[in-house]
């Protein structure tokens, strides 16, 4: 049965999509979990993110990646995986595998801080002629505080070694890399990325409400974000519709301006 259509709502593209994209993180759902968020879910989510290294325990990986195709969803292990594969040679074996089972993407991150910048560019270029590479800018450690320059040059190198899309890191936590401790957004940041790397290029990871709504009210329903709970697809959706409180000013004070 179709839905209602009597909101004047904004549009959203169409999968797949080059701008407004939904990616999730997923610490190890259930594949019966996976399929049924994704029978609720699939039309608003663009990118499934297998955190950190549960892809390499998954034991019913084969399947989750085969629902997640057949939604149209683009499947990608985390970067700490071939991070830690890195540190013990054996990353070409990695990408051997990754590509084996089924992965549409591949994550290379630096968020151990072992990589200087050829070898992270060394990296891309490899596994880019394997998969669409989404490569993470940015540490983990909350201690460390890059200039909005690094942030841009990091991620410009990242695009040229050979990535699609750049990640700007802040964790599932929301309190490190693009975010102060309290989680509020280094605007510096974000604008420099966002003017010289563009918006269809990188993906903001905003795992809270707050960030979620703080984006889309700054910079619109079409902004790329990450790290977002499986479970909070259609709120994030909403978000973007203005069919919540936190972002239905934003949105519709500019449409029923325009009547």
């Amino acid at each position: 049965m179709p839905g209602p259509s009597f909101l004047d709502l904004p549009s959203r593209p169409c999968k797949p999509r080059q701008a407004g994209l939904s990616c999730a993180i997923d610490g190890g759902l259930p594949v019966d979990e996976v399929r049924s968020l994704l029978a609720a879910a699939s039309d608003q989510l663009d990118l499934w993110k297998l955190g950190w290294g549960t892809a390499y325990l998954d034991q019913r990986l084969h399947e989750k990646l085969s629902a997640l195709r057949d939604h149209a969803v683009l499947s990608c292990p985390g970067g700490t995986l071939l991070e830690i594969a890195t540190l013990q040679d054996v990353a070409e074996q990695c990408l051997e595998w990754i590509e084996s089972v089924g992965f549409d993407c591949i994550e290379v991150s630096d968020g151990l801080d072992r990589l200087d910048g050829p070898a992270k560019a060394k990296l891309i270029a490899r596994a880019s002629r394997r998969c669409t590479v989404v490569a993470e800018v940015g540490v983990k450690d909350p201690s460390t505080m890059m200039t909005a320059a690094t942030w841009v040059a990091l991620a410009l190198a990242d695009l040229e070694a050979g990535a699609t899309w750049v990640i700007a890191e802040g964790r599932e936590s929301g309190t490190v890399g693009i975010y102060d401790p309290d989680g509020s957004v280094r605007v510096d940041v974000v604008d420099a990325l966002l003017d010289h790397v563009g918006p269809e290029r990188i993906i903001f990871e905003a795992p809270r409400k707050d960030q979620q709504a703080w984006f889309i009210r700054h910079y619109g329903p079409e902004v790329n974000l990450a790290n977002v709970a499986p479970r909070e697809l259609c709120g994030l959706e909403a978000l973007r519709l203005g069919l919540r409180a936190d972002t239905v000013w934003s949105i519709h004070d500019q449409r029923v301006a325009h009547r």
